[in-house]
C-alpha cells in the first residue's frame, strides 16, 4: 500500500507544480505510478494563483491522473458566493469569502474580476459568475470530504472525537479545530489532514497534520504513506525524510 498526499495549497499554482514533480520522481524511484495522490483541500484563496490551480487540477483528472482532490472550507466557501443568492458558510455565518482575511478578493483576481471594495458586493457577484468557468465550478461540486483507506481517513480539518467515520458530518469535516486537535484518542485511522497552519508537517501518533502554512510564506508539504505499518515521509528536493509520532520523538 503506497498513498501520497498534499496539504493545503491556496493558490500557489508553483508550490503545486513542485510538489507534484517530487511525487512524480518518488513514483519513478519506487515503480509505482498508479499510487493514489490526495489533495486535502483548501485549493483556493490567499495566494495569486487560484484560477490556474483549479485549471491544473481539472486537466489533471480529465487526464486520468489518480488523483483525489477533498473539500476545504475555503472551497465550500467559494463555491456557495457563486450561487445566485450569493449564500455563506453555514457553519461560519459571521464571514464573508470577500473579507479581507479570507481571501476571496485574491482568488478573484486571478480571474481578472475587478475587487474594488468601491464597486459592491453585487457588481462583483454578478462578475464573478460570469468570469469563473464552468470547468471550475464542475470540480468544485465534485470535490469529496473524505477518503478512507486500511488504516487512514484522509479529510480537510479533522473529525468530531468519539463520531465514528460513518456518521462524520461535513461541517466538522472542513472546519473542524477543537476539540479535534487537542485529542489524543485513537480515532479508528491515523486522520491525515490540514486547516491548522503548523510550521512544518507533523505527525502526533493518531493524525497527522501537512498544512504548513503555505497560505502564509511556507512551503506547501507532499508525503507519502506506506506498508502496513503506515509509515509516513516528507517528499523534499533531497529526497524522502521520515516523519515519526511526536510522542516516539520525544521518547
Amino acid at each position: 500500500m503506497r498513498v501520497y498526499a498534499i496539504g493545503d495549497i491556496h493558490g500557489h499554482l508553483d508550490k503545486l507544480r513542485s510538489v507534484h514533480a517530487l511525487i512524480a520522481a518518488d513514483k519513478a524511484r519506487v515503480g509505482d505510478p498508479d499510487a493514489v495522490v490526495v489533495h486535502v483541500g483548501d485549493l483556493v484563496d490567499r495566494g495569486p494563483e487560484s484560477a490556474g490551480v483549479l485549471s491544473y487540477l481539472a486537466e489533471g483528472l480529465e487526464a486520468g491522473q489518480p488523483w483525489v482532490i477533498l473539500k476545504g472550507n475555503h472551497d465550500r466557501m467559494m463555491r456557495r458566493f457563486l450561487e445566485p443568492d450569493r449564500l455563506r458558510d453555514p457553519s461560519r455565518p459571521d464571514l464573508h469569502w470577500l473579507q479581507d482575511n479570507i481571501g476571496g478578493r485574491s482568488t478573484l483576481e486571478s480571474y481578472g474580476v475587478d475587487t474594488d471594495p468601491a464597486r459592491g458586493k453585487e457588481a462583483i457577484h454578478t462578475d464573478a459568475r460570469a468570469a469563473v468557468p464552468e470547468a471550475h465550478v464542475t470540480l468544485l461540486d465534485g470535490l469529496v470530504t473524505h477518503h478512507h483507506m486500511p488504516g487512514l481517513y484522509f479529510v480537510h480539518a479533522g473529525v468530531r472525537p468519539g463520531v465514528g467515520f460513518a456518521d462524520q458530518v461535513e461541517d466538522d469535516l472542513v472546519w473542524i479545530r477543537e476539540p479535534f486537535l487537542s485529542d489524543a484518542r485513537d480515532h479508528g485511522a491515523l486522520v491525515v489532514h490540514g486547516h491548522s497552519p503548523v510550521a512544518a508537517a507533523t505527525h502526533y501518533g493518531n493524525r497527522l497534520n501537512i498544512d504548513s502554512a503555505a497560505a502564509y510564506g511556507g512551503p506547501l508539504s507532499a508525503v507519502v504513506i506506506e506498508g502496513a505499518e503506515l509509515a509516513v515521509s516528507l517528499l523534499t528536493e533531497t529526497g524522502r525524510r521520515p516523519l515519526v509520532p511526536v510522542q516516539a520523538a520525544l521518547g
